[in-house]
């Protein structure tokens, strides 16, 4: 059986990035070093790309590369805006699935959903 490992997200600097994503979205950071640092929410991961890394890849991706799955996307989205954050609209259909998008330190949008 094959099972996904974890996403990639390009960024400058990774221990930075993870202190957002750990504050914005709760994710635990597991490692973090100028190379690269790893989140999880206690079974999947990300991990976020530096430089130093060797990933040819500029951060400020214009999509996402995963999608983070919240219980209330009205609700977190109203959160992250009271933290100063520009957060999309409530898009989507109810019986399918709705989202949200902001943007992470270095431009990557993040994309947040219901399911």
């Amino acid at each position: 059986m094959t099972s996904i490992a974890s996403a990639f997200v390009p960024v400058h600097d990774p221990v930075a990035a993870a202190d957002w994503y750990r504050e914005h979205l709760g994710l635990t950071v597991e490692s973090a070093s100028s190379f690269s640092a790893v989140l999880t929410d206690g079974s999947r991961r990300v991990t976020l790309m530096g430089p130093r890394s060797g990933i040819a890849a500029t951060p400020g991706l214009p999509w996402a590369s995963a999608s983070y799955r919240v219980d209330d996307v009205a609700r977190t989205a109203a959160a992250l805006r009271e933290r100063g954050l520009d957060v999309s609209d409530v898009a989507g259909d109810p019986s399918v699935c709705l989202f949200v998008t902001t943007r992470d330190l270095d431009g990557n949008v993040v994309l947040l959903v219901d399911r």
